[in-house]
């Protein structure tokens, strides 16, 4: 049996954060591999303006390619509609069934875990790894998901997001420190996140 992250998202773009998430959660719970799932239709962000599905794959490939551990799946990114977490989780379970699964997520978005479509099957067929932010108020996390999730202690907080790079896109000299060089050039070449 294997024990493999999950560290699903919009990744627009994937940074240094997600990464460091990732490593943190491999190290902490000795798990084989993390897998970066990007999600194709983020449900959350629905009539938003986000990167076209190919590019974001493209950079986490990117962003992984040198991490022995790490590995890009695109279940969602070949699935028509929404990218529901619990119908990736489904799939994942039916097609590899001997593998035992983690669900990597920020302490912002353990908040949040209640509002998630049919929370109670995920937390049944997953573990929920949890990260710490900076500037997360924890005690805002409801008592209906706080046992289930297992917290990386003495870990590294990094308050970088997505929503930075792209508003602060301009300033490279910022942006080529927050992703991976490959990243950079990649989103150099495509003139992605300029005005």
């Amino acid at each position: 049996m294997m024990r493999i992250g999950i560290l699903g998202g919009t990744f627009d773009p994937i940074h240094i954060g997600h990464l460091l998430m990732a490593e943190q959660a491999l190290q902490a719970y000795q798990l084989n591999e993390v897998w970066f799932i990007p999600a194709a239709t983020p449900p959350h962000k629905i009539g938003r303006s986000i990167t076209a599905a190919h590019h974001r794959l493209e950079m986490v490939r990117l962003a992984v390619l040198e991490h022995p551990q790490f590995r890009v799946n695109e279940l969602e990114y070949h699935r028509p509609g929404p990218s529901y977490t619990v119908e990736t989780i489904e799939n994942l379970h039916s097609i590899y069934s001997e593998n035992d699964f983690f669900l990597i997520i920020g302490a912002d978005t353990v908040i949040d875990l209640p509002n998630w479509y049919k929370i109670e099957k995920i937390l049944q067929m997953t573990q929920v790894i949890g990260i710490h932010r900076p500037g997360v108020d924890l005690s805002k996390i409801s008592p209906s998901v706080a046992p289930a999730i297992r917290w990386v202690e003495q870990g590294i907080e990094i308050n970088i997001s997505s929503s930075f790079i792209r508003k602060h896109i301009h300033n490279s000299r910022v942006l080529r420190y927050v992703v991976s060089e490959r990243v950079y050039q990649y989103m150099k070449e495509y003139s992605l996140y300029e005005d």
